[in-house]
C-alpha cells in the first residue's frame, strides 16, 4: 500500500509531466545526454587454432624452446632445447647466461652441420625468434619458421613435453656450481635420452631406434 506522502509525490510528478510538451521533453532528454547511443562491445576475433603437425620424415620439422634455471649462487641461466619432432630426438641443449638470436643461429648451424637442414623450425614468439637476424638467416637457408600462437604452448607440444622431462629428470635435481657443470650433465643426459630411454610416444623405442627404423 502507498502512504499519503508517496501518493502526493506521484501525483505532483504526473502533473508536471502532463504540462511538458513534446519539444521540451526532447530538449531535456538531449541536455541529459540520454540520446547518446550505447556503443556495442567490440567482439574479440578468435584465431583459428593451428593444428600440431605430425612429421612423417626426419628433418621435416624441428622444435626449439627456452628454459630457465639458476646456479647455486643465484645467477639466472637459460637453456635452449632443440629436438626433431619426427623421432623426438634431442639435437642440442645449449646453456649460458644469455642466448641472443646470434647464439641461437650459431647453435642451429652446428646441428645442421651433422644432422642436415630442417624444412621448418617450430618456435614461440620470443624476441630471439622474431629478430631480423634469425628471420633473415632462416630465409637465406630456405628454412620456414613456424610460430605458434601467443598463449598456445600446446601448439609446440613435442618440445614442451621434452622440457618437462628435462626439468624433472635432471635440471631441477642439482645445485649447479657453474655453466660447465650444467652443460656437462646436459650433454651426458642427452646421450642417454636418445640412445637408452624408451619413449612411449614412439611405441617404446628410443629416438635413435626410431631414426634407424626410418632409414
Amino acid at each position: 500500500m502507498l502512504n499519503a506522502t508517496t501518493k502526493t509525490t506521484k501525483t505532483t510528478v504526473n502533473r508536471v509531466v502532463d504540462q511538458l510538451d513534446d519539444k521540451r521533453v526532447y530538449r531535456l532528454y538531449r541536455e541529459l545526454e540520454l540520446n547518446l547511443r550505447i556503443k556495442p562491445r567490440k567482439r574479440l576475433v578468435r584465431q583459428t587454432p593451428e593444428p600440431l603437425t605430425v612429421p612423417t620424415q626426419v628433418n621435416q620439422v624441428w622444435s626449439m624452446d627456452f628454459m630457465h634455471d639458476q646456479l647455486a649462487d643465484g645467477r639466472s641461466i637459460r637453456v635452449l632445447n632443440v629436438i626433431d619432432d619426427f623421432n623426438r630426438e634431442a639435437l642440442g641443449i645449449e646453456v649460458d647466461f644469455s642466448l641472443p638470436s646470434e647464439r641461437v643461429i650459431r647453435t642451429l648451424k652446428q646441428i645442421i652441420g651433422w644432422r642436415g637442414k630442417p624444412l621448418a623450425i617450430r618456435c614461440d614468439n620470443g624476441p630471439e625468434y622474431l629478430s631480423a637476424a634469425i628471420v633473415d638467416w632462416a630465409g637465406a637457408w630456405g628454412i620456414k619458421l613456424e610460430y605458434i600462437q601467443p598463449g598456445k604452448p600446446q601448439q609446440n607440444a613435442y618440445v614442451e613435453r621434452f622440457n618437462r622431462t628435462v626439468r624433472y629428470e635432471w635440471l631441477s635435481q642439482y645445485h649447479w656450481d657453474d655453466l660447465d657443470h650444467v652443460q656437462r650433465v646436459a650433454t651426458q643426459w642427452m646421450w642417454s635420452y636418445n640412445h637408452e630411454r624408451p619413449n612411449m610416444a614412439l611405441g617404446g623405442f628410443t629416438p635413435k631406434q626410431r631414426l634407424a627404423m626410418a632409414a
